[in-house]
């Protein structure tokens, strides 16, 4: 694991707070759907490397 156990806990409470204001951004009319998506897509991703189950490029690798 890249990050603590104490660190993943609030930033998973922290990214929960951003989904929902992009979502409400996209409800509201001031994000397009794509938009909404990438953002919820990379900030996801970095989560995922903070959680050491995601590599950037890692599927454009050769073996």
């Amino acid at each position: 694991m890249k990050a603590s156990d104490e660190f993943m806990k609030e930033l998973e409470i922290l990214y929960e707070r951003y989904e929902k204001e992009v979502n409400e951004a996209l409800r509201d009319g001031y994000l397009k759907e794509n938009t909404a998506k990438t953002y919820l897509l990379h900030s996801d991703n970095f989560i995922k490397w903070c959680k050491d189950n995601f590599e950037p490029g890692a599927k454009n690798k050769k073996d």
